[in-house]
C-alpha cells in the first residue's frame, strides 16, 4: 500500500504542477500532507517535517548567501568578461547563443555546485534569449542537462555517494567512466545545435549591431541596456520567419519567453551600471577561485564558506551601509523564492521518508527485477538510476536503493564498480528533479514556470541519459 500511495503522491504532485493547477510551493507542502493523512500517519506529520527541514537547511542557507555572493559579483561586474566572450561567439545567432549556453554551463558546472552553475549561466545569458526574445526553457533545459552529466565529477556528489555506499574508491568509478560521460556532454552539444537550429528557424536570422562598440578605452557590451543607442537588434526573415511555430512543443516553449510587456524593463548587465566595481576586479576575482577551491577541497562547510564570502563580498564592495543594504534588498526576492522552495521540498521529502514510502518503493522496484537480469545488473542499475533519481534524492538513492542492487550484482557475479558506475548514468535527468534545489535557483532566475521546464526537459534529459549508460556498455566500462 506505501508502495502505491508513494507513487501515487510523486506523480500527483508532477500532474499538478505541469498542468499549473497548483504553484511549485503549494504541491510540495500540502499534496505530501495530505498523502501522510492518508497512510494514517498524520499525528506524525510536524516530526516528519521538522525532520526534512533539518536535513535540508544547511542546503538552504548554503543557496541564500550564494545567491547573494554571486549577486554581489555579478552587480560588480566580475561576469561580464564571460559575457562579452560569448556574445563575440554567439554573434546574436539563436542556434550559437544556445551552444554557448551548454559550453558556459558545462565549464561552470566544475566547481560541482549546481546552485552556482545556473546563477551564473542564467545571469550571462538571460539579457541575449530575453531581447531576441528566444525561448527561455530552451536555456534551462539545456544548462539543466549540462549540469547534470558534469555533477559526476567526484567533487560533485553522486560519485562521492556512490563510493561512500559501496566503500569502493570515487576514483576508480569516475575516471573509467570518462569517456561515456564525455559522449554524454556531446550528446548535449548535439541537442543545443538542433534546439538552436530550431530557435533560428523560428525566429529567423537576427545581426547585433555595434556588438562590441569602442569607447575610447572601454569597450561597451552585451545587449541594449537601457536603450541609449549602443547596441540595436535588427532582423532579416528566414525560413519560417518570426511568426512560424516549429510544432506544439516549441509554442508551449514560446510562452516562457514571453514579450515586451513581460520584459519588466530587464536591463542585462548594463555596461554603465553605478555597482561596477572595476578597481576591485581581480579582488573579486581572486576571491571568487578561493572560494571555489575551498570548495572543492572542502576545507569548510559549503555554507560556512559562501556566509563568509558574502560578508567579505558586501564589505569590501560595498563599505557603506545604505549600499550593503540596497544589494541585499537588490537580491532578497530569489533568496526567498529559492529558500521557500527548500523548505517546502523539505516536507515532500520529510513524508517521503518519514512514512517509509521511499523504502517501500525501492524494494518493490529491486524485487520487480526478474531473475533473469541477474546478470546484466549494470545495465538494470543504470535504467532504474534514470527514474529513481529524478524521484528520489540522490541520499536516498545512492544510500538506500544501490547497496541493494550491488548485493543482487554481486550474486550473480557483476562487480561492485560495475554497478556504482552504472549508478551515475541518470544524472542528466536527476538536476531537474522537483527535489533538486539548484533547480529552482534556475527557473527562478529564468522566471521560467517549473512546470515548463520539466515538460520541455525531461525527455531531452532522459535521452542524454541513456546515451552515458549507452556508451558505457559499449565501451565495456558497464
Amino acid at each position: 500500500m506505501l508502495t502505491i500511495l508513494g507513487f501515487v503522491m510523486i506523480a500527483t504532485f508532477l500532474v499538478l504542477i505541469m498542468m499549473k493547477k497548483m504553484s511549485p510551493i503549494a504541491a510540495l507542502v500540502l499534496i505530501p500532507a495530505l498523502f501522510c493523512v492518508f497512510v494514517g500517519k498524520g499525528a506524525h506529520l510536524g516530526d516528519y517535517v521538522l525532520d526534512g527541514v533539518g536535513n535540508l537547511a544547511p542546503t538552504a542557507a548554503m543557496l541564500m548567501f550564494a545567491i547573494v555572493y554571486f549577486g554581489v559579483m555579478i552587480d560588480v561586474g566580475l561576469f561580464d568578461p564571460i559575457v562579452r566572450g560569448i556574445l563575440r561567439f554567439c554573434k546574436a545567432d539563436p542556434m550559437r547563443i544556445v551552444v554557448g549556453t551548454a559550453v558556459l554551463a558545462a565549464i561552470v558546472s566544475l566547481d560541482g555546485d549546481g546552485s552556482t552553475t545556473f546563477m551564473i549561466t542564467v545571469s550571462a545569458m538571460y539579457p541575449l534569449y530575453k531581447r531576441l526574445k528566444m525561448s527561455l526553457v530552451v536555456m534551462t533545459g539545456v544548462a539543466a542537462t549540462a549540469n547534470g552529466v558534469m555533477n559526476t565529477l567526484p567533487w560533485g556528489g553522486p560519485t562521492a555517494r556512490a563510493a561512500t555506499a559501496l566503500k569502493v574508491d570515487a576514483a576508480d568509478i569516475f575516471v573509467p567512466m570518462i569517456p561515456a560521460l564525455a559522449m554524454g556532454l556531446v550528446a548535449v552539444f548535439l541537442l543545443s545545435y538542433a534546439l538552436g537550429l530550431r530557435e533560428r528557424k523560428r525566429l529567423g536570422t537576427l545581426s547585433l549591431d555595434e556588438v562590441l562598440e569602442k569607447e575610447t578605452a572601454t569597450e561597451t557590451v552585451l545587449v541594449g541596456a537601457g536603450g541609449d543607442g549602443r547596441t540595436s537588434l535588427t532582423k532579416k526573415t528566414t525560413g519560417g520567419g518570426a511568426g512560424s511555430g516549429t510544432g506544439g512543443e516549441t509554442d508551449a516553449a514560446d510562452t516562457a519567453a514571453g514579450d515586451d510587456a513581460d520584459d519588466d524593463g530587464f536591463q542585462g548587465l548594463d555596461p554603465n551600471r553605478p555597482t561596477l566595481r572595476p578597481k576591485l576586479y581581480w579582488f573579486n576575482a581572486a576571491l571568487t577561485v578561493l572560494l571555489l577551491t575551498a570548495m572543492i577541497m572542502e576545507w569548510l562547510p559549503i555554507p560556512v564558506l559562501f556566509l563568509l564570502g558574502a560578508a567579505l563580498a558586501l564589505t569590501v564592495n560595498f563599505p557603506h551601509m545604505p549600499d550593503q543594504k540596497a544589494r541585499i534588498a537588490a537580491h532578497a526576492e530569489n533568496v526567498l523564492n529559492v529558500t521557500g522552495m527548500v523548505f517546502a521540498a523539505a516536507v515532500f521529502t520529510g513524508v517521503l521518508t518519514g512514512t517509509g514510502m521511499v523504502d517501500h518503493m525501492a524494494d518493490w522496484l529491486v524485487d520487480a527485477i526478474p531473475e533473469g537480469m541477474g546478470p546484466h545488473m549494470g545495465l538494470v542499475t543504470g535504467l532504474l538510476s534514470i527514474p529513481l533519481t529524478y524521484f528520489m534524492s540522490n541520499d536516498g538513492f545512492y544510500f538506500g536503493v544501490l547497496p541493494v542492487l550491488a548485493e543482487a550484482g554481486q550474486a550473480h557475479g557483476v562487480g561492485t564498480l560495475e554497478i556504482a558506475r552504472a549508478s551515475i548514468a541518470g544524472q542528466a535527468l536527476h538536476m531537474s528533479s522537483p527535489l533538486v534545489p539548484a533547480v529552482y535557483v534556475l527557473v527562478g532566475m529564468a522566471k521560467v514556470e517549473f512546470g515548463d521546464h520539466t515538460k520541455f526537459t525531461v525527455k531531452w534529459a532522459v535521452l542524454t541519459s541513456l546515451v552515458v549508460l549507452g556508451s558505457g556498455i559499449l565501451f565495456g566500462i558497464i
